[in-house]
């Protein structure tokens, strides 16, 4: 669905350590906040039926149409959603201080970027959730559920994901694009954008110089920056972006980009020549996750609707309407109802061969965060 391509909503998503936030909301900014945390722990009853109101905060347009009233008819939960997520450095600054001191924050489910969501778990400001209220964990995909940050999903539940790999025109390069040395052809010098994004746009030079971004150094991110930079000093590189790189690939200033498997998804529509690969050496991808702040007001709903949510046919219904990788396991069939294709759609449902080649970062300290941004901000110029 092309006209629904949120370009400012999803580059605040996925910016924090490519622009001048990572250089602000540095190591002193989460010590002040993390001075008065408390340990975390649950503030309503667990046992019983789940009912009552529940509280959500989401980012805009992420919820398919009849969602929440389907889920409100199959439970005694009343849902008071709000689409009110828009950035995850402006709602951190909003809620770090009631949380601070186990406020209420007016929200007992949220969905913050899987970096933002460990930072709030180093404050201990997350509950874990109880075992037995979400069998339907099972059907997340194994390469979420045994993710380095939390490993087993104790507190936070994958809700979206999408693939970070290369668009390209295929009128305009002639030929397919599969590994990152089609990247750097001299064919398209001038033509080509990378990502402003730390994690976005060093994740696949890393995997393509041997380096692991589940296990960076300061030696692997400086010599995936030593290569960028000699690209652009050669004129390779017309640009560094956010998620405008979707401009130039539709006026054809771009042909090749570092780009989200979801924005192409939704561009293809319209023009059919834009494709999306994962690089033979590999991709990365991002995560937004749902989670209980330690002050929520009702775990037991917040953790019927988790459940609700990781029943396949119910995911379905979102995975149709965000175009985003769905994070359950074996969705063919349940997208095949809906749209099958949705289903044939490698960017929406890609083939095992391709999440074998995504890659994680690693869950990084605040130092590492703002190191890496400062190193890829001299290249970059702080874009």
């Amino acid at each position: 669905m092309p006209s629904r391509v949120l370009t400012p909503i999803r580059t605040s998503r996925r910016r924090f350590l490519g622009g001048a936030a990572a250089m602000v909301l540095g190591p002193s900014f989460l010590t002040a906040c993390g001075s008065d945390s408390a340990p975390s722990e649950t503030t309503t009853q667990t046992g019983g039926p789940a009912g009552g109101t529940l509280r959500i905060s989401n980012w805009p347009l992420y919820m398919a149409d009849g969602f929440i009233a389907a889920f409100q008819d199959s439970s005694d939960i009343t849902v008071d959603y709000e689409e009110d997520f828009n950035d995850n450095e402006q709602w951190f600054a909003t809620v770090k201080k009631p949380l601070s001191r186990k406020e209420d924050i007016g929200a007992d489910l949220v969905v913050p970027t899987a970096y933002m969501a460990a930072q709030l778990r180093n404050l201990n400001w997350l509950n874990d959730f109880t075992e037995a209220a979400v069998p339907n964990k099972k059907n997340l995909r194994p390469d979420l559920l045994d993710a380095q940050m939390d490993p087993g999903r104790k507190f936070s539940a994958p809700y979206m994901t999408g693939m970070v790999g290369l668009a390209y025109n295929r009128a305009a390069t002639g030929r397919d694009i599969t590994t990152l040395d089609d990247l750097w052809d001299p064919q398209f010098k001038g033509q080509v954008s990378l990502l402003s994004d730390v994690q976005d746009g060093l994740g696949m030079i890393l995997l393509a110089q041997g380096a692991d971004p589940a296990a960076p150094t300061t030696a692997s991110v400086q010599a995936a920056i030593d290569l960028i930079r000699e690209q652009k000093a050669n004129g390779h590189i017309r640009r560094f972006t956010g998620n405008d790189y979707v401009e130039g690939l539709i006026s054809g200033d771009v042909v090749i980009a570092q780009a989200y498997s979801g924005d192409i998804a939704q561009l293809q529509p319209d023009n059919p020549d834009l494709q999306f690969v994962v690089p033979e050496s590999g991709g990365t991808d991002f995560v937004d996750l749902m989670v209980i702040p330690y002050t929520t007001q009702n775990q037991p709903a917040a953790e019927a609707w988790i459940n609700y949510v990781y029943d396949r046919a119910n995911y379905a219904k979102l995975t149709a309407f965000t175009q985003f990788v769905p994070v359950l396991s074996d969705m063919t069939d349940e997208l095949d109802k809906i749209d099958p294709g949705l289903a044939r759609n490698p960017l929406v449902n890609p083939p095992q061969a391709t999440i074998d080649r995504i890659t994680a970062w690693a869950p990084l300290r605040d130092d590492q965060k703002q190191q890496y941004a400062s190193m890829y901000a001299t290249v970059t110029g702080g874009q």
